[in-house]
This record gives structure tokens, C-alpha cells and sequence, in this order.
């Protein structure tokens, strides 16, 4: 797989990616960067403990990281959770539509970073 078929598959913008970091080898070292970002794992633990602050800290970490990557996709996922939790202080209803759409947006992400 080629790092503009990965983008595709995870709906990114290659070109936006490419026109920053110029080449595939550079994107693809920064993406591998991202397997080991602890950004998501900080999230899901932080929900679980229905710690809104910490959720909100590491939702809005891996709303950067995708957006400085043009993860698209995974990156507006991230960001209507991190809007949905700014300023909050308990955990509502309407927080796991938007953390199962980020789930599903990073094992996506991951999968086609991980086959490159």
C-alpha cells in the first residue's frame, strides 16, 4: 500500500500532508509516531473513569496530532468529542455516540498506518 492509498482508505488529505512534509518517507515516519501516541488510551481511560478534565486534555491531544498529520477523518471525530467535553463537569448522554465514532475512527486509522 502506498501512503496516498493509506490516506484514502483512512480518509485523510494526502495532499494537505504531503505539501507540509514533502516527501513519503518523512510522512510515514511521523505516522508511525502515531502507533505509539498515548493520546487515545489517556481518552478511553479517562472516560471510563468518567474523568472529564483528563478526557478533554486527551481528546483534544489527538485532535492535534490527526490535524497536524491531515488525519481527517479521525481528526473531526476527535473534535466534536473534545467540543462536546469542553467545559463540562459530569459525563452526559450524548458523550458515547461521539467516543464510539472516534473508536471506530482510530482502529481504522491504525489498521491502515499499521500496513504501511
Amino acid at each position: 500500500m502506498t501512503v496516498k492509498e493509506c490516506y484514502e482508505i483512512m480518509k485523510g488529505d494526502y495532499d494537505d500532508v504531503i505539501s507540509r512534509l514533502r516527501t513519503d518517507d518523512r510522512v510515514k515516519k511521523f505516522l508511525s509516531k502515531v502507533l505509539s501516541d498515548p493520546s487515545f488510551s489517556q481518552l478511553c481511560n479517562a472516560l471510563e473513569s468518567k474523568n472529564i478534565e483528563e478526557a478533554f486534555r486527551a481528546a483534544h491531544t489527538l485532535k492535534g496530532v490527526c490535524k497536524n498529520l491531515s488525519l481527517t477523518n479521525l481528526a473531526y471525530s476527535a473534535s466534536n468529542l473534545t467540543e462536546a467535553l469542553r467545559g463540562r463537569q459530569d459525563y452526559g448522554d450524548d458523550i458515547e455516540p461521539l467516543f464510539k465514532k472516534v473508536k471506530k475512527d482510530y482502529a481504522l486509522t491504525m489498521a491502515c498506518i499499521q500496513m504501511l
